[in-house]
């Protein structure tokens, strides 16, 4: 392989996993976000639960609960798009290792 076609591959291959650890930083960001909103969604179901006061409940489902389940339910739906990204930025980098491989042998 010439020297210009795998500097220039090897460029594009840093270049993939810089876009991919910045996703992966974003992941790990939203993943922390997501547990903390299943924990919040999850504590107030259960304190739903365990009143019998049809106003407070009616209150906290306004207050709480909706708006957790919401969010929840986004960041979900992120943390799949970051993850297909992920997963294509990772297609990127082995294809172009295995390019340079072969060329290579």
């Amino acid at each position: 392989m010439e020297s210009y076609v795998k500097d220039s591959l090897q460029k594009w291959k840093e270049d993939m996993l810089q876009q991919k650890n910045e996703i992966d930083a974003e992941y790990e960001k939203v993943k922390s976000e997501l547990q903390l909103y299943s924990y919040k969604f999850g504590i107030t179901k259960q304190v739903i639960q365990s009143t019998i006061n049809d106003e407070i409940i009616s209150t906290i489902k306004t207050t709480y609960q909706k708006p957790f389940e919401e969010k929840f339910n986004e960041l979900k739906l992120y943390i799949k798009e970051l993850d297909e990204k992920r997963r294509v930025y990772q297609m990127f980098v082995e294809k172009i290792e295995k390019v340079s491989e072969t060329e290579e042998n």
